[in-house]
């Protein structure tokens, strides 16, 4: 299947006014037509600032120092910022993971759906109104025809999201980037919105880019997964591969950290097993150790692991890694 979105190589720099610091050092990402590509790790990892840096949103001070950000052929990092403008919200859309704060509290539900159709479909009044409204019974909003009148605050949480997932869906972009889309949702609700992401993508063939934490949501929603630390991909594969048999400490200390639900009459009988934890933390800016930036934190490191950086190691046709004993990390990996 043809790639829609590659990010090949990228590199990101911050000037914090004394020095300048890395944040990705060469992350490397595919997003294939009707596929969602889970990007994980903790905070600090450079998640968000790889959904930022595809769609052109870093903040002052950030900068794209080298690499590719390929939507179809077109190069988004060489782009004029008019040309970014116009795929922004068309061709790509992207899922705040704050809806309160990311949606105009003063304009009502339609007059925020409106304003990207009016924008990029050259459509006003009447057919606009008509598409806000789709969209929010595509995201089923019950009520659909009273909720286009309502403003942020009157509307719950899990609404909420759906409208900026109906504002993402809007023009029926080719690329969806979900940052944290549930973060501020409770387990039910967060079950309902990945649901209606699946089943929008079946229906439209979005690719999704999912940026989470919750080794949970990936294990539901992704084809793929790229796990990222310290500004760097260090494992990844396909989904089920990958969560079967995960190749580096870090993404099996990831998966140990996820509550698993023991069911049956086993369950009673069977030992309480805590939550895993990963000692440590992520290094700040400024301050990734030389070779292995996991080492510190892995109790698998030995002297190479601390004094070379280690290099890529293929374990299939699309599942690799970046760490020295690869096959020690899959031998200790948790049991799914």
């Amino acid at each position: 299947m043809d790639p829609v979105l590659q990010i090949k190589d990228l590199k990101v720099e911050v000037d914090t006014g004394t020095a300048v610091h890395s944040v990705l050092d060469g992350v490397t990402l595919t997003l294939r037509r009707g596929q969602t590509l889970a990007v994980v790790g903790e905070s600090g990892c450079g998640k968000s600032m790889t959904a930022l840096s595809a769609m052109g949103l870093l903040p002052d001070r950030f900068r794209i120092a080298a690499g590719q950000i390929l939507l179809g052929e077109e190069d988004l990092v060489q782009v004029r910022p008019q040309r970014l403008r116009a795929l922004r919200g068309n061709a790509m859309s992207m899922i705040f993971q704050e809806p309160m704060t990311s949606l105009n509290p003063v304009l009502t539900v339609e007059r925020q759906i409106a304003e990207v159709v009016e924008l990029h479909q050259d459509k006003t009044g009447a057919q606009a109104r008509e598409i806000a409204l789709e969209m929010l019974r595509a995201v089923q909003i019950p009520s659909p025809e009273t909720r286009l009148a309502a403003y942020p605050h009157e509307l719950s949480g899990g609404m909420r999201q759906r409208v900026m997932i109906a504002i993402a869906l809007a023009c029926r972009p080719r690329v969806i980037i979900a940052d944290e889309p549930t973060t501020a949702l409770d387990v039910t609700v967060q079950a309902q919105i990945f649901r209606l992401l699946r089943e929008l993508q079946m229906q439209t063939d979005t690719a999704i880019m999912l940026i989470t934490h919750d080794m949970g949501a990936v294990a539901e929603m992704a084809d793929e997964v790229a796990v990222l630390y310290a500004g760097k991909c260090i494992e990844a594969g396909p989904a089920a591969q990958l969560l079967a048999a995960p190749a580096h400490p870090y993404t099996s200390g990831l998966m140990a950290c996820t509550p698993k639900l023991r069911l049956g009459r086993a369950a009673l009988t069977a030992p309480a097993r805590g939550l895993g934890e990963i000692p440590g933390m992520v290094p700040p800016l400024g301050q990734f150790p030389p070779a292995c930036r996991f080492a510190p934190r892995c109790a698998r490191a030995t002297e190479k692991c601390h004094a070379t950086p280690p290099e890529t190691v293929r374990l299939g046709p699309d599942h690799e890694t970046l760490c020295w004993h690869p096959n020690e990390a899959r031998e200790a990996a948790p049991a799914c």
